[in-house]
C-alpha cells in the first residue's frame, strides 16, 4: 500500500490508475501540510460471484420431522386457539 499526496495524485492520475489495475496495489491519499489521510483507492472487484448449486450436498442433514408443527411455537406466533 502506497501513500500519496493529493497534488502528486492529481498529476499522475492515469498512471496511478494503470498501476492499480495492473498490480492490484492500494493507495492512501493524503491532504494538506498535516498529511491527513482522507481516502483510499483500491482495485475494483466485480461483486457478482457465481453460485454453486449443491455445494453442501452430503454435509447437511435435514431431520425427518423438520416440517412437524410445534404447539408451543404456534402459540407464540398465533396465540391460543
Amino acid at each position: 500500500m502506497q501513500t500519496i499526496q493529493v497534488a502528486k495524485f492529481k498529476a499522475n492520475f492515469s498512471a496511478i490508475l494503470e498501476q492499480i489495475q495492473n498490480t492490484g496495489e492500494k493507495f492512501v491519499i493524503e491532504y494538506g501540510k498535516q498529511h491527513k489521510k482522507v481516502a483510499m483507492l483500491v482495485p475494483y472487484e466485480d461483486e457478482k460471484k457465481e453460485r454453486v448449486f449443491g455445494q453442501l450436498a452430503g454435509k447437511v442433514t435435514i431431520p425427518d420431522n423438520f416440517d412437524d408443527e410445534d404447539e408451543e411455537i404456534n402459540e407464540m406466533f398465533y396465540g391460543k386457539r
